[in-house]
């Protein structure tokens, strides 16, 4: 296929934009991930290939083409080979940089870098900092808190063996600790503190709670809350909104990560409200097709 200056593009990999799958990284929903490509929010949804040009220059090219790109991602997972090569005619926009970290580079061409500008250009697009802490760097933990859910299930319960919460925090929905338990996103950093005994970083997890509750009363945008598949008859959820993220499982508990508090992951006890509120949030929640 062909970029914008008609060189050949070298697909590394694909990624899904579309309401119930999206790189959080661009947005807390779908209409956010769009708006920072500068695309509609098309409901039927996106495919974008990362890739690089004949100089070596990274581009994102946005396709309509949703089911061929679904194709080769499946297939890439699988292990199988699979030549990604969209009609010109799907192509929405082919945009200077790459939104994601990509740790491959296509052989026997120059070392990934953003193509050279020109006048009216808009900025390449790049992955987040990976030694910074932001909303984007809160919603790859929370990615990352889902994908591994078995391993921090496992260190909540060695951390947090009967520490549970009191029958009044429990009955509200609320954590069963104000620990964090370790750097969010496997970055292995140690949780951060204020150092103000008065500070109680549950008050943001709060705050998340409330707002979550208000979803079911207001509709948030689409993606804002998304549901997928997990072990058994559980659904994985994935929640977001000013500043904070959301991970659970519908059978299980939650964690919440939160823009004021950098690298922390803090537990939501199952107490008796919040197994009706996750079922009430996947009842809402947008699902992959």
């Amino acid at each position: 296929m062909a970029t914008a200056d008609d060189d050949a593009l070298y697909v590394l990999t694909a990624v899904l934009l579309t309401p119930a799958q999206f790189p959080s990284v661009l947005g807390d929903d779908y209409p956010a991930a769009c708006a920072a490509l500068e695309i509609e929010p098309y409901a039927g949804g996106y495919g974008l290939v990362l890739g690089q040009d004949g100089t070596g220059a990274r581009w994102t090219v946005i396709v309509d083409d949703v089911s061929l790109v679904a194709v080769a991602i499946a297939s890439w997972d699988c292990g199988m080979e699979y030549d990604l090569s969209p009609d010109e005619r799907s192509v929405v926009a082919a945009l200077p940089g790459w939104p994601l970290a990509v740790a491959t580079a296509a052989p026997g061409l120059p070392a990934p870098h953003d193509p050279d500008p020109e006048e009216g250009d808009r900025a390449p697009l790049s992955p987040p900092e990976e030694d910074g802490w932001g909303p984007a760097q809160r919603r790859l933990g929370a990615d990352e808190v889902a994908l591994q859910w078995a391993a921090w299930r496992a260190q909540m319960d060695e951390d947090a063996s009967g520490a549970e919460g009191t029958d009044e925090a429990a009955d509200a929905g609320a954590p069963a600790s104000a620990d964090g338990v370790g750097g969010a996103g496997g970055t292995g950093a140690e949780a951060e503190t204020s150092g103000d005994p008065a500070h109680d970083p549950y008050d943001g997890v709060r705050r998340a709670l409330s707002d979550l509750r208000g979803y079911l009363e207001d509709a948030p945008p689409v993606g804002r809350v998304r549901s997928s598949f997990a072990t058994g008859e559980a659904r994985m959820l994935r929640a977001d909104g000013p500043g904070w993220s959301m991970v659970a499982r519908t059978d299980d508990m939650a964690f919440v990560l939160l823009d004021d508090e950098p690298r922390e992951v803090l537990p939501v006890a199952r107490g008796p409200k919040l197994p009706a509120l996750l079922e009430a949030l996947d009842a809402i929640a947008v699902r992959p097709s």
